[in-house]
């Protein structure tokens, strides 16, 4: 059989997620081999953001237009000039950067989703094209502008029957008659580290606090009793659902922190199996900084018999960013990278604005 193997792609993919962990950067080669995708990851890094920019990006939300503006400007001026530090140190030669930016608000009910890290900004800083603003397309085609990762699942990850990636937010990819289906399954990261920084600790490693608590079963039924986990996708959640409906009922609990985190786990443990087991889904691949707390892990495994697969650390900590650089290359080529099956968008559309230095 003839090999075919199309000259390759050498991609920066960058994801900044709503956790706040730092920008990851993911430095890989895509190539074509027999007419499928495949990707290897070169190099990469996560770097932590400077204190008074973490602060700026903790308070986005609540900004004025104008301090909104000049943090879009400083965080694309701290992605560029990190990129370049990146590129540099590493000798590397780039096709071009796919940023998924960092996101404000995301309300596609009101047309509206905002991620921001100027791409002018890194392009010119870069001397290097970017492609950025990746859900803005699908949110005027009428879509959840989310999730965006199903096509890179289904494309570079094809051996799971669905992927997990539990970050800030849980979502969850799989084939349905042949169709892509994604969605966000509940907040996780972004909660649970809230509930940490509350009693002066950065995240709950490995998920210990949690485990001493006790699960409050009054509160996990409110939680698990929420509209949003009954209601059919295409959905999606936003940090602005998490606030106006999780952090009202948790602080409502007034429990004791190992408690409240043992409740919180249960829930998303909950929430996670239920799609799994209710779809029939028979393995899943589990990616994302959640997939390191290891008591989540273990509810998880009790209350599904679905194989699941967590591979090694740098696919984990890393592949949302791989696939963003994914889809900054499907853009670059003017190919579909969002699915009207996943974001309810009115048709399969091609997500980014490219920037040219």
């Amino acid at each position: 059989m003839v090999t075919l193997i199309k000259k390759g792609y050498k991609v920066l993919g960058l994801m900044s997620g709503t956790s706040l962990d730092g920008l990851d950067i993911a430095y890989c080669s895509f190539y074509q081999k027999n007419y499928r995708w495949g990707f290897e990851l070169l190099k990469n890094d996560t770097l932590e953001y400077p204190a008074n920019l973490l602060e700026k990006l903790k308070k986005a939300i609540s900004l004025s237009g104008l301090e909104l503006s000049n943090l879009n400007i400083n965080l694309g001026q701290f992605i560029g000039l990190s990129c370049l530090d990146f590129i540099v140190k590493n000798k590397l030669t780039v096709d071009f950067i796919s940023s998924h930016g960092h996101t404000v608000f995301h309300q596609p009910e009101n047309g509206l989703t905002l991620q921001i890290g100027n791409g002018p900004d890194i392009a010119a800083l870069t001397k290097t094209p970017v492609i950025c603003d990746f859900r803005s397309n699908d949110i005027a085609n009428g879509g959840q502008g989310a999730p965006l990762v199903p096509i890179g699942d289904a494309l570079l990850f094809s051996e799971y029957d669905s992927c997990i990636n539990i970050g800030g937010f849980a979502n969850i990819s799989y084939l349905q008659n042949q169709k892509s289906i994604a969605f966000d399954i509940c907040p996780v990261n972004i909660i649970l580290n809230w509930l940490t920084q509350k009693i002066d600790i950065i995240f709950d490693k490995d998920g210990l606090i949690a485990e001493t608590g006790n699960i409050n079963f009054p509160l996990l039924e409110k939680l698990n009793a929420l509209d949003y986990y009954s209601s059919n996708p295409p959905k999606s959640l936003g940090k602005e659902w998490s606030d106006e409906i999780i952090r009202p009922l948790l602080n409502s609990a007034d429990l004791a922190a190992p408690d409240i985190l043992r409740t919180y786990t249960e829930h998303c443990s909950i929430q996670i199996t239920n799609v799994i087991n209710n779809n029939r889904i028979k393995s899943v691949l589990l990616t994302g900084g959640g997939t390191f707390n290891k008591f989540l892990m273990r509810r998880i495994a009790d209350h599904t018999h679905c194989k699941i697969v967590i591979p090694k650390p740098d696919i984990i900590n890393y592949k949302e960013a791989i696939i963003f650089g994914f889809l900054g290359l499907l853009r670059w080529e003017g190919k579909i990278n969002c699915l009207r099956s996943v974001t309810g968008a009115r048709r399969d559309n091609i997500g980014g604005a490219v920037y040219l230095p």
